[in-house]
């Protein structure tokens, strides 16, 4: 989808004073590193799906203070002239890699990793993080959903609970990230080639005389489409009887079989098998039964462990909001200041709280599989030039508890971070959706099903190498002195 809007002043007001300052004291030319990472997968998960470095490409693209931005700027009454000249005719000039649409994520991982003149650097940063909190927490949400409902398809029903319609429309962009098959946003199945889907509302039923009759005009308005949504009265006593009597009626002379029948309230376990036995005695085992209301993943999955008589399922509100737990996080931190002979030095920011400590300087993030198996065995971040060599073994520690090693053996280390611009000229051409659907898929498919359970999943490993723990260490000491 291409962007119309020009989303530059999506920024905190802390980020232009910061700006204006860095101005002020001459750092126009400071080049500076800024990772962008998350401290907690949603909902207790064992990973997170990274999604939405497409709209944060096209953001960049547009970056530019317009007249009217500037005139804004100077009524604030803070900043200089020369200051905001600056900001009338500077060009992004920044670097920047990111991991993949669609790949799985982990706690502490550079998600995006932002390179360039420390002003711009730091003028990016609201808008960096809407885009990739907002759709990697749904693709999250997205696929916990998915992973739930055991293969058979979900839709995804949530436009008109989303925060905005920007969310909607982004949201079912993500949602089809991590998983869903369909969208019933109109906007985003047009926008992003996201496969449509819906039918009717109770409304329709209400409209007509009577529930027959509702049923009946829509079957021979869309017959090849004809699911019939048969709870607005009673499911068995009249939805599912009204619904096996067009199907009788309309489709059965012209060669149609039905789509099938949705469920949105009720007892659906009960309500799903006692339709299904009426729609199999009818001549109808092919009609789906899909149902709706309020969903989740743990919803899902239990009407499945009670073996309900669902083919797939809508979910709305709880996907498109992530209801359970909806922030996902993710923190952007200063990592390194580059100095004019192109060494870095590193920044760290420390905490009381261990998991809120940030890795210093510039890194790489490689991801170890095994060659076997195929599967992801843990994730390595180094130095961004530091030799990663697997060919005689590798050996990790855990970061925290060091006295914690493993020795990975047969395997290959890939690189995940990759390069999106290269001072401010767009190097990476980014896949089609249904690339990124197909790829979230098969990258999924690489973690072990114990990283993938709801609860308690087993923790994914993402360990430092010994260079940067030291490096991390040695700046520990040395504030710890100052201190």
């Amino acid at each position: 989808m291409e962007l119309k809007r020009n989303l530059t002043m999506l920024t905190d007001f802390y980020e232009l004073t910061m700006a204006g300052g860095y101005f002020e004291e001459g750092y126009t030319e400071k080049t500076c590193v800024f990772d962008m990472f998350f401290r907690k997968v949603p909902d207790g998960g064992g990973f997170a799906i990274c999604a939405g470095l497409e709209q944060l490409i096209e953001s960049l693209e547009n970056l530019r203070f317009t007249p009217e931005d500037i005139a804004y700027l100077r009524q604030c009454g803070l900043f200089s002239e020369a200051f905001l000249d600056y900001l009338a005719n500077f060009k992004f000039a920044c670097s920047v890699w990111a991991i993949p649409e669609g790949t799985p994520i982990f706690p502490g991982e550079p998600i995006v990793t932002v390179e360039g003149p420390a002003i711009q650097a730091q003028l990016i940063e609201t808008v960096l993080l809407v885009n990739i909190n907002h759709q990697s927490l749904i693709a999250t949400k997205a696929n916990r959903i998915v992973r739930a409902a055991s293969g058979r398809p979900v839709a995804e029903f949530g436009a008109r609970r989303a925060q905005s319609y920007d969310a909607a429309v982004l949201g079912a962009r993500a949602a089809y990230i991590g998983g869903v098959t369909s969208t019933s946003c109109v906007m985003a199945a047009r926008d992003f080639g996201i496969p449509v889907s819906g039918t009717m509302a109770h409304s329709w039923v209400q409209m007509f005389p009577s529930e027959y009759e509702a049923f009946r005009k829509y079957a021979e308005l869309y017959p090849e489409n004809c699911v019939l949504l048969v709870d607005t009265y009673n499911v068995t006593k009249s939805g599912v009887p009204n619904a096996i009597r067009v199907f009788d009626e309309v489709l059965r002379p012209a060669g149609i079989r039905p789509g099938g029948i949705r469920i949105d309230s009720g007892d659906i376990a009960y309500l799903s098998k006692r339709a299904r036995r009426l729609l199999d005695e009818a001549g109808y085992p092919d009609a789906k039964i899909i149902v709706s209301n309020s969903l989740d993943e743990y919803i899902v999955r239990d009407l499945i462990l009670q073996d309900a008589k669902v083919d797939s399922f809508g979910i709305g509100e709880n996907l498109i909001t992530s209801k359970s737990d909806p922030v996902f996080g993710g923190v952007y931190k200063l990592a390194a200041i580059k100095n004019e002979d192109g060494s870095y030095v590193p920044k760290i920011k420390i905490s009381e709280s261990v998991e809120k400590m940030t890795v210093p300087h510039r890194k790489a993030v490689w991801r170890i599989y095994d060659d076997e198996t195929g599967k992801a065995m843990a994730d390595y971040i180094t130095l961004y030039d530091e030799p990663v060599e697997t060919k005689n073994g590798i050996t990790l520690f855990d970061p925290v508890e060091t006295w914690k090693e493993r020795t990975f053996t047969g395997c290959t280390a890939r690189n995940i971070l990759v390069p999106i611009y290269e001072e401010g000229r767009l190097v990476y051409q980014s896949p089609s959706l249904e690339e990124i659907h197909e790829f979230c898929h098969s990258q999924i498919d690489a973690l072990w099903d114990e990283v993938k359970r709801f609860e308690y999943p087993h923790r994914y490993y993402v360990d430092l190498s010994k260079k940067l723990w030291e490096e991390r260490q040695q700046l520990l000491r040395a504030l710890s002195v100052r201190k």
